[in-house]
This record gives C-alpha cells, sequence and structure tokens, in this order.
C-alpha cells in the first residue's frame, strides 16, 4: 500500500460503543466504522511533495468485517505536482482482507485505486499491495510491497520536462509498471503518550514523465525515509517527522521545473519536517 506521511488513514479507531444497557440488548456488531481528519504542513507521497509544499487537509473513513474483509477511502487536496489537472484533489478507494495468520503476525492483501476528480482520463491507476505485521518486544513493525502492473498513467509518454512543454509526447500511449517496497516501525515510549516511529521505503518505476507530466517514481529509482514521533492527547494527536529522499538536484534536473516548488524552484524531494495535527472518530 502506498506510504505518504499521514496519508493513510492513521489512528483509525472504532468510535462507536454500546452502553451498558444497550449492550444487553444489542448484539455486537459484524462491522467497524472508522476514520479520521487531519492537517499536515506538506503532503509527501514517498518522500515527493504533492502539495507544493503547502498546507494539506486530509481525511479518510473505513469499514471493516469481523470476516477481516475491509473497504475504505481517503482524499487529500493537491497543488503543483500532483495536481494530474484536476480539481487539486486526490481521492482513493482500497480494500482489501487482512487476518492474523499466526499469533501476533498479520497479513494484509488489497488493491488501490488512485483518483484525480477531474483529471485527464488516464490519470488514474490501481495498486495491489500486501502487508505483513507483528511485534518484537516493544516494537511493532510492519514490512509492504505494493505493484501497480503496466498502465498509461505510469508511462513514460515524456523523456523530459521540455518534451513535455510542448505537448507533444515523445512516446503517447506508452505504459509503465511501479514497484514499491517499505518497512515501518513504532515504538511507545513507557509511561508517556509519545510514540517514535520510523519508515525506509524503495520505489523502481518510470524514470521520465507520465501523460500529464508527474511520475510515481520521479527518477526511475530511489530511497525515501522518515523519522518522527506522535504525541496522543485525548482523542488527538500531534505528530512530527523529517522527511527525506536519495534523488539529488542532478538527478532530477531533467525533470524540472515540474519538479520543483513553484515559490522558490526548489526540488520537491529535499529534505522537510512536517507538523500534523489528526484525530480519530
Amino acid at each position: 500500500m502506498k506510504f505518504r506521511l499521514f496519508a493513510g488513514v492513521a489512528g483509525l479507531a472504532a468510535a462507536f460503543a454500546a452502553t451498558p444497557a444497550m449492550a444487553q440488548e444489542e448484539a455486537p456488531s459484524e462491522f467497524t466504522i472508522a476514520g479520521s481528519v487531519g492537517l499536515v504542513t506538506d503532503y509527501r507521497f514517498r518522500g515527493v511533495s504533492q502539495s507544493d509544499k503547502e498546507l494539506a487537509v486530509q481525511g479518510g473513513v473505513s469499514v471493516t468485517h469481523e470476516s477481516g474483509l475491509y473497504v475504505g477511502t481517503w482524499g487529500s487536496n493537491l497543488s503543483g505536482w500532483g495536481t494530474f489537472g484536476g480539481s487539486n484533489t486526490e481521492l482513493d478507494i482500497y480494500g482489501g482482507f487482512a487476518a492474523e495468520v499466526t499469533p501476533g503476525v498479520k497479513v494484509d492483501v488489497g488493491v488501490t485505486w488512485y483518483m484525480y476528480p477531474g483529471g485527464s482520463d488516464i490519470t488514474d491507476f490501481a495498486e495491489p499491495y500486501v502487508k505483513v505485521s507483528g511485534s518484537v518486544g516493544p516494537a511493532n513493525l510492519l514490512v509492504g510491497a505494493a505493484y501497480a502492473p503496466k498502465q498509461e498513467a505510469l508511462g513514460r509518454w515524456y523523456l523530459d520536462a521540455d518534451s513535455y512543454a510542448t505537448g507533444i509526447p515523445d512516446a503517447p500511449g506508452a505504459k509503465s509498471d511501479n514497484f514499491y517496497l517499505w518497512g515501518d516501525a513504532s515504538t511507545g515510549i513507557p509511561n508517556t503518550p509519545l510514540t517514535l516511529k520510523a519508515h525506509l521505503g524503495y520505489s523502481n518505476g518510470n524514470s521520465g514523465l507520465g501523460p500529464n507530466g508527474t511520475s510515481v517514481a520521479p527518477t526511475g529509482s530511489y530511497l525515501d525515509w522518515m523519522l518522527g514521533a506522535d504525541l496522543a492527547v485525548g482523542p488527538v494527536v500531534l505528530g512530527v517527522a523529517y522527511i527525506d529522499t536519495d534523488i539529488s538536484k542532478a538527478e532530477s534536473a531533467y525533470l524540472k521545473p515540474n519538479f520543483s516548488s513553484s515559490k522558490n524552484g526548489s526540488p520537491i524531494s529535499g529534505s522537510t519536517v512536517v507538523f500534523s495535527l489528526s484525530a480519530a472518530f
């Protein structure tokens, strides 16, 4: 599944609990509904800004059946590199099945459909994923892999930003795939509301520009990482995270100006500190 800081439906928790009197009359529901809303100072998708290094409002909701089947949706505003010529909105729809295969080890298999309402007809794409999670001592660990099969939205239509500026694709209709491998770790600090977290990801895909002048793996292959902490205050979570990639200015030069902030021309994959405020419901 995708990783983006605060980009999944983070901190999902059921918010519907029966009163003791009702509990005697009603059987437990087969479904759990949960969600979250939040603000981030920059929406980073696999280390790359999708909001032109500006504030993003995000939120989502999921429905999980007791069998392990689940569906959900998540959305965020976009700007710059992430707009896809549409309504400056990303809307993801996902579904899958999660189950504990051995005590303490959970496997989650599903697919995410990335949608950009009002964008070009071929900007949407599907990405299946598998995740394995568990705990080792006080640490919660997760390893995931996502593979998006060949699709036009991921294709290398333009070799560089100069070609994109002409509006004439170098390879119209080209299709590419994309692979993403990642690991997450978190641990709570005993007797405090603090949680430390870390992430490392590897992308491999289209090294040029897609049909709308962007790419899920901008330089073909690169690493992204994050180190951060969350502070829980009741249902509200305050977060801070340092995010970076190994994409150098030289490696991304052929993608500019697409791959640059509209404010100062700086790369949108450079190191940054992101602050967040979120609440579960």
